[in-house]
């Protein structure tokens, strides 16, 4: 039902509660509606009758004779004090009758008839607007039936008739409320299934998924705005992402050139330590609208389901990046336990993903030792590219795979290349793992 602290109010709460007062509303209108509707159509005398009645039992009595008395009893002389316009004709089943107070001439003749009646509204009369009534009582010497008047003013009879009917409503409510919380969480809940299904659906869009959107299915018609102003959200975000995208990828082809003629010129200068420090600049730059480039139109990868053969991507990187790992100081191996691993992924982003693991080890790997890539079986398939380097401090190896992140600025690079990696396994459905020491590190490709 939810703590003070919590700042999501309950559905459920809110709903039975609210639900439980309307309930609680209608239904004291209706009983108070048709207390008021009864007491129009019924004697007024409703209100005191019980009154009477009560008072008049206990003062009944037989005398000497067997005739019917009515002693004064405390009771009987306050009523009689209070309602001083009282009458009323008390008889016994056998007839016997006695009487009180100023009966009207219209009542007078039904006197000894009293005993006839065992309940009645007498009203009408064209000789008096007095209203009278009739009402039995159990006493001591048997029931007592009582023709009474003089009270049609007195009284509340709307509250009389509230609390003569408490038996139907007391347990009307002792029921229908438990009920309401009982059948309101179901009913939300399965009212709110579809909107469960849809919450579940938002947490598992990917940062890069900009092409996902939420099913209007089975939505409720109060929640489906929502739905529909956050999917024209992700609209609007993937054709921000677009414009973004095709800007760096337009930026990235556009810096080819200008870095070309920048590297021509340079080689054509005299050696010296000036024109190493300029061409190494000049690669960094390079390399950096490379993987710039790689990292934009990773999004647009279509090739994922293509056969592709790990040992021989393997084996290609390991080939094609040799001369730059040995002319850095390294030696560099390839290692599989199978002759061949077929499975499904991309041909361009899988090669350039183990390229960039094994360019950051020769970066990163402390210019000498063995790189070595290996290829096994686990899963869909998995790829290691290890060094003998200082290995990576434990607060930088989780950060290692953000974008533009680097823990030394010894690298060529932006920082996009582990980023590159990480998002290439996310597009396979897999995931890359680090693993560093002292005695080297060894990124992990696993494929799912």
């Amino acid at each position: 039902m939810g703590g003070a602290g919590n700042t999501n109010p309950s559905l459920w709460w809110r709903l039975s509660w609210q639900l439980s007062l309307v309930f609680v509303g209608v239904v004291t209108a209706v009983v108070i509606g048709l207390c008021f509707y009864g007491a129009t159509i019924l004697s007024p005398n409703v209100a005191l009758e019980d009154h009477i009645t009560a008072a008049l039992a206990p003062a009944v009595a037989l005398d000497a004779e067997g005739r019917l008395e009515i002693r004064d009893t405390p009771e009987l002389d306050a009523l009689k004090q209070q309602y001083d316009g009282l009458w009323y004709v008390a008889a016994t089943t056998n007839g016997s009758f006695v009487s009180y107070g100023t009966i009207p001439a219209a009542y007078g003749e039904l006197a000894h008839l009293t005993y006839l009646f065992e309940g009645a509204d007498i009203r009408g009369s064209a000789g008096t607007d007095e209203i009278a009534s009739v009402e039995s009582v159990g006493t001591a010497i048997g029931e007592l039936r009582v023709l009474f008047g003089g009270v049609a003013d007195k009284g509340w009879p709307v509250l009389t008739l509230m609390g003569a009917v408490y038996p139907i409503y007391v347990p009307l409510f002792a029921v229908a409320l438990p009920a309401v919380f009982l059948a309101v969480p179901r009913i939300v809940r399965r009212g709110l299934a579809s909107v469960s299904e849809v919450a579940r659906k938002a947490s598992e869009i990917e940062p890069r998924r900009y092409d996902a959107r939420l099913p209007l299915d089975g939505i409720p018609r109060e929640v489906a705005p929502l739905v529909i102003a956050f999917n024209e959200a992700l609209d609007r975000l993937e054709n921000e992402f677009r414009k973004r995208q095709h800007f760096l990828i337009d930026a990235a082809h556009e810096l080819r050139t200008p870095i070309a003629i920048m590297q021509t010129r340079i080689d054509g200068t005299a050696e010296g330590q000036d024109r190493r420090r300029l061409l190494d600049d000049v690669a960094r730059l390079a390399e950096t609208a490379e993987q710039l480039l790689d990292f934009e139109r990773n999004d647009q990868a279509t090739d994922l389901h293509e056969i592709v053969d790990l040992v021989e991507i393997g084996r290609s990187v390991v080939a094609d990046l040799a001369p730059l790992a040995i002319g850095a100081g390294y030696q560099i191996s390839f290692q599989s336990e199978v002759e061949s691993l077929k499975c499904k992924g991309s041909p361009s982003a899988l090669p350039r993903a183990v390229s960039n693991l094994v360019r950051n080890a020769i970066d990163h790997g402390g210019g000498s030792g063995m790189i070595t890539v290996s290829v096994s079986a686990a899963g869909r398939g998995r790829i290691s590219v290890a060094d003998e380097g200082p290995g990576i401090p434990a607060e930088h190896r989780e950060l290692v795979f953000e974008p533009f992140y680097r823990v030394t600025p010894k690298s060529r690079g932006a920082g996009l290349g582990l980023s590159l990696v990480k998002q290439i396994c996310l597009n396979h459905g897999g995931e890359v793992s680090i693993e560093s020491s002292s005695a080297g590190t060894e990124v992990t490709i696993q494929l799912g």
